[in-house]
């Protein structure tokens, strides 16, 4: 598994694994072991893998599965933006690796990458001070289905082999990487340059790949459902709900579109990311 020659020359570097508990959690102890960040870790395969809220995954091989460590990329209130960029870059990577692009392509608020409306990819983001007067590390979870898709999940999930037949895990990973970098640092400039409202820009490009804008949603949270219009984003990337009783902002939840198939599935059990 290699980066892409871009991303090398930014400064990112790669750590190939076979079997692993979790490259998350292998990023994080790398950050604990003074790492400096910038660095992609691969494994052939996940035995632990984790999505948002503490859920397992199967990872099996043929899968991309990928961790991102970064190092005080921002301040802490920030950090959740980064989520948004991840997005966008496997939005891209995804598209240059396909040729298949919006609206078939769509990113689901907040961490989901759709197919055809079935999910092909998502993303977990994790955020650890390693000590009170120490460093902030940002660990980046990818998971794409490049070979395999896992079955019995809350919504249809595909793969991208359906598209591209000769498609590798290590393909996607050149092209994510290159566009991670370039996402990474088009956010940094935008955020200098209108310090007002620093994610506007990341956030414009979010939305105009979202699934589901505009559509009646159904959000499930902690407290129950709720059912609404998907309004957009706040500049703080909260979900805008807007029912009978005005706009909510939602800060995590599940997000299911009633026209899809998978509002009707089971409980959630599948994919190594969530």
């Amino acid at each position: 598994m290699h980066l892409s020659p871009e991303a090398e020359a930014a400064g990112y570097r790669i750590l190939s694994l076979g079997a692993t508990d979790s490259t998350n959690d292998d990023a994080l102890q790398a950050a604990r072991s003074g790492d400096p960040g910038r660095l992609w870790i691969t494994a052939a395969e996940q035995l632990a893998g984790r999505g948002r809220h503490g859920r397992q995954w199967s990872s099996p091989p043929g899968n991309l599965y990928a961790s991102l460590l970064l190092i005080d990329p921002c301040d802490m209130p920030s950090a959740p933006q980064l989520g948004f960029v991840a997005g966008l870059a496997l939005h891209e990577a995804v598209e240059a690796v396909t040729g298949i692009g919006a609206p078939r392509l769509a990113l689901k608020w907040p961490n989901d990458l759709l197919l055809d409306g079935a999910k092909v990819s998502g993303l977990l983001l994790e955020g650890h001070r390693l000590k009170p007067d120490g460093p902030f590390a940002i660990v980046i979870g990818f998971g794409v289905n490049v070979a395999f898709a896992p079955t019995g999940t809350p919504y249809p999930a595909t793969v991208l082999q359906t598209i591209n037949p000769g498609l590798d895990k290590a393909d996607v990973l050149r092209a994510l990487s290159s566009a991670f970098a370039r996402a990474f640092t088009a956010w940094g400039i935008s955020a200098r340059r209108n310090a007002s409202d620093p994610f506007g820009a990341i956030r414009q490009l979010w939305l105009e790949r979202a699934a589901g804008l505009g559509q009646e949603v159904t959000l499930r949270l902690p407290s129950g459902e709720k059912k609404g219009i998907f309004q957009g984003l706040d500049r703080f990337g909260r979900l805008q709900l807007r029912s009978r009783d005005g706009v909510e902002l939602i800060d995590a939840g599940d997000l299911y579109f009633p026209n899809l198939l998978h509002d009707i599935a089971q409980p959630d059990t599948g994919s190594k990311r969530s």
